[in-house]
């Protein structure tokens, strides 16, 4: 009998605004986390843009062509419709491994509020800008203060009240700050301060993510990831100070080690 005490870990990356960088996060926390050695499963929710699945899938293709090497998460992306192939699917990738990555599609999804309930971390990247962080709060314009919270805050805290009920679980969330380099200081320290109050009324955390870097659309068509470095040859200071990026987003995350012998979850109905 599976060891209730060692779960598998449901990380869930959701954000309702596209171009966050959501889907080059998700794949190279799968990659980091299989790397550790944990055994890690993807699934990808989004079966329009299928970015998560289409990055995965690339990179099986290059292991095939070239002979090498590389972890690869087993993996699969939803038909965006039937509620049995949600729930199969769920069964089948959670069947043996540690870790559970889910990429949501970048708008309002009946199965990425299910995924949201079901998450153990829930992990929210967002650029550093005002257009992104409407989607979890507002702001007066002279002074800039947080003045409520969003829908999508509104809506994650449902999903928490909907896991402590059903299980007394706690879902961590996480508010991911990706591409922070074009943004100009002045703006950058309003949007931090305003984040950091709106996280102390939601209770979410705040971690630095990934910088905007040419590396990462470039890396999309043979699906490796900054942790492939065999497969790059020289690297750059660029690849280097990328890879350092990624290690401290992993240890902010702080996610558990991989175990050996762990429960599979119940996913149970977002409006349960």
């Amino acid at each position: 009998m599976a060891d209730a005490t060692k779960p598998l870990h449901v990380i869930v990356f959701a954000n309702e605004k596209g171009g966050t960088g959501k889907s080059t996060t998700a794949v190279h926390v799968a990659i980091a986390l299989a790397v550790r050695g944990a055994r890690v499963a993807a699934f990808d929710l989004d079966h329009r843009q299928r970015t998560m699945g289409r990055y995965l899938d690339n990179r099986a293709a290059t292991q095939k062509r070239t002979g090498r090497e590389l972890v690869t998460p087993v993996h699969a992306t939803h038909d965006g419709e039937s509620d049995d192939f949600f729930a199969e699917t769920l069964d089948r990738l959670s069947a043996d491994a540690d870790f559970l990555v889910i990429d949501t599609p970048g708008r309002d999804d009946k199965f990425a509020r299910i995924a949201a309930t079901n998450a153990d971390t829930l992990v929210t990247p967002m650029n550093d800008s005002f257009v992104d962080f409407d989607l979890i709060g507002q702001v007066d314009p002279d002074t800039f203060k947080v003045t409520r919270p969003s829908f999508y805050s509104e809506l994650i805290w449902d999903a928490r009240k909907t896991r402590a009920r059903a299980d007394g679980a706690t879902i961590d969330w996480v508010v991911l700050r990706n591409r922070l380099q074009h943004i100009e200081a002045r703006n950058m320290r309003r949007v931090s301060e305003a984040i950091d109050q709106l996280s102390k009324r939601v209770g979410f955390r705040v971690i630095p993510g990934l910088s905007e870097r040419v590396i990462y659309r470039e890396l999309f068509p043979s699906g490796l990831t900054m942790l492939d470095s065999k497969e790059f040859g020289s690297m750059g200071l660029s690849h280097v100070a990328a890879r350092q990026e990624l290690r401290e987003m992993m240890s902010g995350l702080a996610l558990p080690e991989p175990t050996q012998d762990r429960a599979m979850p119940l996913f149970r109905d977002a409006a349960a």
